[in-house]
């Protein structure tokens, strides 16, 4: 029931941006514009947004393999189905991924698949605040907005010196991490703190300790910026070409400056994608460049499209191609049940190794030559020489 309501909740919010948003343009307008678009571009960025989900699925195999191998195939389906149910549901549809691909691949535990996916968001945050920072050294003040491009850029600084301090915090904790770890274990043994809430984040720094080790092989760290800097020219290209495609007097480094605002609408957890928001931002981002207002609206709404309509088409089709029923599907959106896979998912690893002991220490008590096997023979024959 709450999650329903939160569910309405947000739509309701969407559907307040959106009337907000769009209460004062012309949308005669903005339907002749979206028509008098060129489709080639549209076209264009939406096949380099779908290169860019294989992108993100090579970006994770490479922060997966510290901790276990993967298929590249599932994580790309995992990933495409995981942007679909964001794009469906809101950011509640986040869970889906990590839970999605411990069910096709068996070898990924839950909290591992939770874990790196946030260190690749800490990665993707620190990405897109360098392309946004870094492209003010060539960025130029649109007329009559001086005063607040200060500002703009002052905080774009902060935000870049707010990366390097946690880049380095990171690679304090990884470096002290079974400190840290026995620290907080000692911290949270108390009667007052739950001893499953206790467990759950235990488990959650040890996977996070696993997945930091890509900091310790500059060759790992190397793939992974390699990778999402590479996955975030394949977002800031197809921003460029939907701004190509109205005809906006725009360039490039006006693009960056555009997907930097559409990043951070997609931030608000609304349905649809961040509906509304991401259309508020990306236009609010186009009009401090000094677009029309009913050009800025039409290219916010055929931008949001370019970026989620790839996605929704695999996810939907490996959805419906794959074992997963409807049922299924609603329950990895309960963050109960999420915690529930991944208290399960140690256990039963642990239970694993349980055996796999037990296993090794019967088999290390079995006679392995044939002179072992005839002295046994020999000892069970005269019990007395034992």
């Amino acid at each position: 029931m709450k999650k329903s309501l939160k569910f309405i909740l947000l739509f309701l919010f969407a559907v307040f941006i959106f009337w907000f948003f769009g209460r004062n343009l012309d949308w005669q307008e903005i339907s002749q514009s979206l028509r008098r678009a060129n489709a080639f571009y549209l076209i264009l960025a939406v096949l380099i947004i779908s290169f860019g989900y294989l992108l993100r699925a090579i970006r994770w195999k490479t922060l997966l393999a510290p901790i276990t191998e993967t298929y590249l195939k599932e994580l790309f389906a995992t990933t495409t189905v995981g942007y679909a149910a964001v794009f469906l549901v809101g950011r509640i549809g986040e869970i889906v991924r990590p839970m999605w691909l411990p069910m096709r691949d068996r070898r990924v535990r839950p909290s591992a698949a939770l874990i790196t996916i946030g260190v690749e968001r800490i990665f993707d945050l620190a990405a897109l605040i360098c392309f946004f920072a870094v492209n003010f050294i060539w960025f130029k003040s649109p007329a009559g907005h001086e005063a607040e491009f200060d500002y703009v850029k002052l905080i774009g600084n902060l935000m870049l010196v707010g990366v390097a301090v946690g880049f380095i915090a990171l690679y304090v904790y990884q470096k002290y991490a079974a400190q840290f770890i026995e620290w907080f274990e000692r911290a949270t043994d108390r009667k007052f703190f739950p001893k499953r809430i206790q467990k759950i984040f235990l488990s959650l720094l040890r996977q996070l300790t696993k997945s930091l080790r890509v900091l310790k092989d500059w060759r790992e760290v190397t793939a992974v910026v390699f990778w999402t800097i590479l996955l975030w020219f394949s977002i800031a290209v197809p921003t460029w070409l939907v701004i190509l495609a109205f005809d906006l007097p725009l360039n490039f480094s006006d693009s960056l400056f555009v997907m930097g605002w559409a990043a951070l609408g997609s931030l608000v957890p609304t349905p649809g994608g961040a509906a509304g928001a991401f259309h508020a931002a990306t236009a609010g981002g186009l009009i401090f460049l000094n677009i029309d207002p009913n050009d800025a609206a039409a290219t916010s709404i055929a931008m949001h499209l370019v970026y989620f309509a790839p996605a929704v088409f695999f996810g939907l089709y490996y959805f419906l191609h794959g074992d997963m029923s409807v049922a299924r599907f609603k329950s990895l959106l309960d963050s109960e049940h999420a915690v529930e896979e991944i208290e399960e998912g140690d256990r039963s690893d642990a239970e694993t190794e349980r055996r796999g002991d037990a296993e090794q220490k019967t088999e290390d008590r079995r006679p392995k030559t044939e002179d072992q096997i005839a002295n046994r023979k020999s000892q069970i024959a005269n019990p007395k020489s034992l």
